[in-house]
């Protein structure tokens, strides 16, 4: 593999922008792809995947180039090298690079290799909670799916097609689906390609969903004509989904803080042919108020540390701080609380996180039950999805019924 300089230069730029400036990844990899029209996909792939690479086992480079944040440009361009040496990639005679004692990196490498935290790179303070909830075997197989690739899934809007027929547009559109044992509406891409630019997608055929998070609509068990309310529906990928199980039939409330997801939301739905959205700012508590016992099905997909989801937002674990997490059980408390009051007498609340860690999941249903609000739910069913044993990303639902 022959690297370019131009290529390797915005790679670093980059990098900069993610570990001084604490950009998010896919935002700075989506800049970074705009800046130089005559890029091929080879090029644009090269940027993409090797900025995950670097920023996923951003602690191991970092320990084997011996270098420390604040990053310093030639310290940018030391961890690029320990990408590359690893790799087996020639180095070019550039000043940046030059000096790379390749065999160093190889020997520090094997040795690292040998501790979780540094062969999984992680800080040391996320490897001890996990190993606490989890246990060393559990959490040591979770961190090793969790540092692979994340496949590219695609979910069928069956407002509009089948997935058998998807598979079939796709194809002639060079674009090579497969079908997921277990998940109705999944296809899952061959190798990575912008999906987005196809008449499918244009045409609402289909959204990109992680095949583990597909799951959570058919676990709220709705019908047509049921009222459902999503509470944190974001820009709302289990909405669509949740429009297409009710058959556009009854009404489905999409809730959320920030205005701006909700018009993103109200985008797709044009897009997906879902026309029983009806989205709602939570600008005061009023808003949720007025929906106390009304609701046939509430979705709570709360917000969590994202655990599960570390394959595809690797990010994710360098932002993470203890701190913020003792802060997301509070947060998850108060919306358990706030929110399970939509839930009319027979109906069922449905808790969701994207985390594998059982203090923002299981402990977190044992508290609610044991509270004054939870007293009139039991717990019908609960599962955790672990990466290791999915090969897709991680997530926890419960189904609680009000007696």
């Amino acid at each position: 593999m022959r690297l370019h300089r131009n290529l390797v230069f915005a790679l670093v730029d980059g990098l900069n922008l993610i570990f001084n400036e604490g950009e998010y990844a896919d935002k700075v990899v989506e800049k970074l792809l705009k800046r130089d029209k005559r890029w091929g996909a080879r090029d644009r792939g090269f940027i993409a995947e090797t900025t995950y690479d670097i920023v996923r086992w951003k602690r191991l480079y970092s320990e084997i180039a011996e270098v420390n944040a604040p990053y310093s440009r030639p310290n940018l361009f030391r961890l690029f090298a320990v990408w590359a040496v690893l790799r087996g990639i020639e180095l070019p005679d550039w000043k940046q690079i030059e000096l790379t004692p390749a065999r160093r990196i190889k020997g520090r490498f094997d040795e690292l290799s040998q501790i979780r935290k540094f062969r999984e790179s992680i800080p040391d303070w996320l490897d001890e909670i996990g190993v606490e909830q989890l246990g060393e075997v559990r959490w040591t197989k979770e961190l090793k799916a969790l540092n692979e690739k994340a496949s590219v899934v695609l979910r069928t809007n069956t407002l509009k097609t089948t997935k058998e027929n998807l598979k079939k547009l796709l194809q002639e559109e060079e674009i090579t689906t497969d079908i997921v044992k277990g998940y109705q509406d999944a296809l899952v891409l061959d190798e990575r390609k912008n999906v987005f630019k196809t008449a499918a997608f244009s045409k609402g055929n289909f959204e990109v969903q992680d095949a583990s998070s597909q799951k959570v609509a058919y676990f709220c068990e709705v019908k047509s004509g049921m009222r459902v309310i999503d509470c944190c529906a974001g820009a709302g990928g289990k909405t669509l989904h949740l429009a297409a199980l009710m058959e556009n039939k009854g009404q489905l409330i999409a809730l959320d803080i920030y205005e701006n997801k909700l018009k993103e939301l109200k985008r797709r739905a044009k897009r997906a042919g879902a026309h029983n959205v009806e989205t709602r700012h939570i600008s005061n508590s009023k808003v949720y108020k007025k929906l106390y016992d009304s609701a046939d099905r509430v979705l709570i997909d709360a917000p969590c540390s994202g655990l599960g989801v570390l394959k595809r937002n690797p990010d994710a674990k360098w932002k993470l701080e203890p701190e913020f997490i003792d802060k997301l059980i509070k947060t998850q408390r108060e919306i358990l609380t706030n929110y399970s009051k939509m839930v009319k007498n027979g109906g069922k609340f449905i808790y969701v996180t994207c985390s594998i860690l059982p203090q923002e999941n299981e402990q977190q249903v044992a508290w609610f039950l044991g509270s004054k609000e939870g007293e009139h739910f039991e717990l019908e069913s609960q599962k955790t999805i672990f990466p290791s044993e999915s090969g897709f990303d991680g997530f926890y639902m419960a189904r609680l019924v009000k007696k």
